[in-house]
Order: C-alpha cells, then structure tokens, then sequence
C-alpha cells in the first residue's frame, strides 16, 4: 500500500529503525479532528503468520482510527512454521523465533509514544493485540515496566494466549469448545507446539517476556481483556485477568457472546462490531479507567 487518504483517513506505510533491522509499521489517522489518545496494535497468527493486511490489523485499525483514535499497526517479523506440523497444515517457511517479535513490538510502543507525530498527546498511547499479537503486547508491558522505558496508557488483549501452556477449561467453556468443529478448536498439544516453535527452546518459555501468564504483573497500567465466547484460550484470558487482580492492577474483563476465536478477523460481524465500541470505549480517555498502581518487586531483574 502506497502513502494514501482513503475516505476521512490518512494511512501511512513507515519503516522505522527496530531492534533488528528496519520495522515497518502502517499508521492510520482521521484528518478531521485532534486526537484524545493513541493506539500501537499488534495482529495475531499463532506467531507465524498474519501480515498488516489481514482484517485483523487494517480493518480493526480503520475502525479505530475513524472514532478519532491514531493507530500504528505493528508489521513484526514472524516465526518460522516448521515445529508447526502436524498441528497445522503447512509446510516448512523459515523465520525468527523469539525474542525478535516481541522487541520489535516494544520498540514499535516507544517510537509510536515518543516520535510518531500523530498528535497524540503525551501519556495518552495504549498498547494492544489479538491473539499471538495479544501476548507480544503483554510481554513487551513487561519489558518496557523493567527497563523504565515509556509506559502505556493501557493494554488491550484480545483473546489471549498469555500463558506457555494453555490452563484447563472450566466445564462451560469445555462444554462450548466440544460443541465447535475440529478446526475451530486448540488443543493443548498443539497451544504447546506454537509456543515452542515461537520461542525455539522449552526452556525459553520461561522468559516472563514470552509468556507473561505466572510472572510477576504488578505495576503494570489498567488492562482490557476481550475474549472470545466459543474460545479454547479463553481460559489464559480469565487466568491472566485473575493473576492481574491478585497483583493488584486495574482490569477490565469482557466475554464477547456468540464468537469464536479470532472474531475481529470477521469484518462487520454483530460480535466484531461490539468488540471494536468496546475497545474504542476504554482508549478514550474517562474516568472510569484506572492508572498503574504498586510496581514490579524485581524491576529490572528479568532477562529477555
């Protein structure tokens, strides 16, 4: 996509400097009036695939970015797919494993906060993402918490996967999940084989950067998370609400009724539609969203 106005937006394809090598990011702006806050989003893809014109990342960055919120949307670079067989039907496609995605995203947030000249003001930029793209956005929380590194204003996690093995289903989730087709499901083994394949070693899961499920939350600003209703991973999302509140950070968790998985991937759907009034909801700013409260107990200490 070439620099272009498209309607009442302005879309933007920008390469800035990333952690390893240049990064592209695509930014959406609405001409019309000043902006109130800001939006880094990151797609999903099992860590593996998606690129910045799925409807995940374009679609849900016009619909932000026309409420009056300035989006980057985050193109990082992706895992390989070979551990992913046969758990997916794909063939083998060679690619970067982590930490190279989630820096990237960290060095996306601070770029969008500090230098992106979109009018946002100052301490009002969010960070956020789907899926895989929900869990680089959570680790790269941490990192910048433990490098004192410009924060967010907020996180937004859409459906999930935060934790290196997916947590066990309570019996009405288990219940909706039998009832989906084969496809539609994630078993526990094949959560695991993307994992690994993201991280590249079993140990490496470890890294409260890759999966920040089980670490050490506190400090972190107020979070959203919006699962899926008909959703294997919706059970990293409610843990990782749980683990939030017991670190003692403002959060905010919704079901989004009759969806599965990767329902922002539908465009204009009723349950992809709700979901983007939501998110729009908490990015502008009220008085109804917290702020970061007790920081980490080892800031600093944790290692990528």
């Amino acid at each position: 996509m070439t620099d272009a106005e498209i309607g009442a937006l302005e879309v933007h394809d920008r390469e800035i400097e990333g952690p390893h090598g240049p990064l592209r990011v695509r930014t959406y702006r609405q001409l019309d009036n000043p902006p109130l806050a800001g939006f880094v989003w990151v797609h999903g893809g099992a860590f593996a695939f998606g690129d910045l014109d799925m409807p995940e990342a374009d679609w849900v960055a016009r619909q932000i970015a026309a409420s009056g919120i300035p989006v980057v949307s985050v193109d990082y670079q992706l895992a390989p797919t070979t551990g992913l067989a046969p758990h997916l039907d794909v063939g083998p496609r060679e690619g970067v494993q982590f930490p190279v995605a989630s820096e990237e995203v960290s060095a996306a947030f601070e770029w969008a906060a500090t230098s992106a000249d979109l009018g946002v003001p100052e301490g009002h930029w969010s960070l956020g993402g789907a899926s895989a793209g929900a869990n680089l956005s959570a680790g790269a929380s941490l990192r910048l918490r433990d490098e004192g590194r410009v924060q967010p204003r907020s996180i937004v996690l859409a459906y999930p996967l935060v934790h290196a093995e997916l947590p066990p289903h309570r019996p009405e989730l288990a219940a909706k999940i039998e009832a989906l087709p084969q496809e539609a499901r994630f078993e526990p083994e094949s959560v695991l084989a993307i994992n690994i394949n993201y991280v590249g070693e079993p140990a490496v899961l470890a890294s409260p950067y890759a999966f920040a499920g089980t670490q050490d939350l506190h400090g972190l600003p107020p979070v959203f998370i919006l699962n899926s209703d008909a959703d294997s991973l919706r059970s990293s999302g409610e843990l990782f609400a749980s683990e939030l509140a017991a670190a003692g950070v403002d959060l905010l968790l919704i079901r989004e009724d009759d969806t599965r998985h990767g329902h922002l991937d539908e465009p204009g759907t009723p349950g992809a539609t709700r979901s983007i009034e939501r998110i729009v909801a908490w990015l502008i700013p009220n008085p109804l969203v917290g702020t970061a409260h007790e920081t980490s107990s080892h800031s600093g200490a944790a290692s990528s």
